[in-house]
């Protein structure tokens, strides 16, 4: 409870923060809807030259996508963390973060929180509505169920992966643009694993897990059944990976010298 109470406390303040300055948090949107339309007219550009990719059809591949986007942007919102290494390890925020009596990743997730993010969860939604009507999808009663479980196991995922690069911080205290790098390959979870050749599509399965993020959960709603039990294990591989994440965290925290010298 004490954590669950910190919580909303921070998101209280952060909302009273961004909302005195409501020009930026249209800027924001505006932004991220234009980097997501770019992406979606590439897909469309693909699409405009063949008319499947490997056995994918277009609405399809609109689907994955906008599946994509809903882990995505719960990772963005509340796990934020791109520039830990300079701002908490050279910079020596860290110090100040091991004082208090809370555990140090909560508290830099609460403070680097940007939930106005969260407002991709819209287009995602508009996305999977628009293909899903195309491909005219069948909806169980408990799909709703299995979407919200693969959406938070694919946050887990993107999050873990994320969390673990930062823990090098502890061991190096030199700047690293392993981040971007890492950004990048995260986007081709979001394109069918079976399009790349077998050494990229087991390192997006079980070494960097962002397949789970995008075209494993959507292949369940897809009706691909010969991935279905890919669909399932998006928690699994979600908490497994995240719990390790943390664990690397915590060892990594034994690790820090402080920035004094």
């Amino acid at each position: 409870m004490f954590y669950v109470s910190m919580f909303f406390q921070y998101v209280s303040q952060y909302l009273k923060t961004r909302l005195q300055y409501r020009t930026d948090l249209l800027v924001k949107f505006l932004s991220d809807l234009l980097f997501q339309a770019v992406n979606l007219i590439f897909i469309l550009l693909v699409f405009g030259h063949t008319d499947l990719l490997n056995g994918w059809n277009r609405e399809e591949i609109i689907f994955i996508y906008g599946f994509f986007m809903i882990p995505f942007t719960l990772f963005s919102a509340f796990f934020n963390i791109w520039n830990f290494n300079e701002q908490y390890i050279v910079n020596g925020e860290m110090d100040r973060i091991l004082t208090r009596p809370i555990h140090s990743l909560f508290q830099i997730i609460l403070e680097r929180m940007e939930l106005e993010s969260l407002l991709g969860l819209i287009t995602g939604f508009i996305i999977i509505y628009y293909s899903g009507s195309r491909l005219n999808l069948d909806i169980a009663w408990y799909d709703p169920i299995l979407f919200i479980l693969f959406s938070i196991g694919g946050a887990l995922v993107y999050a873990s992966i994320f969390i673990g690069l930062a823990t090098i911080g502890f061991f190096s205290d030199s700047r690293t643009s392993i981040m971007p790098m890492m950004y990048n390959i995260g986007n081709y979870g979001r394109y069918p694993v079976d399009i790349y050749n077998k050494a990229i599509r087991f390192v997006l399965t079980w070494v960097l897990p962002f397949a789970f993020v995008g075209v494993y959960p959507s292949a369940y709603f897809l009706g691909k059944t010969e991935w279905y039990s890919y669909s399932f294990a998006t928690p699994v591989v979600g908490i497994v990976f995240f719990s390790l994440a943390v664990w690397l965290w915590n060892q990594g925290v034994k690790k820090y010298r402080g920035a004094g010298n």
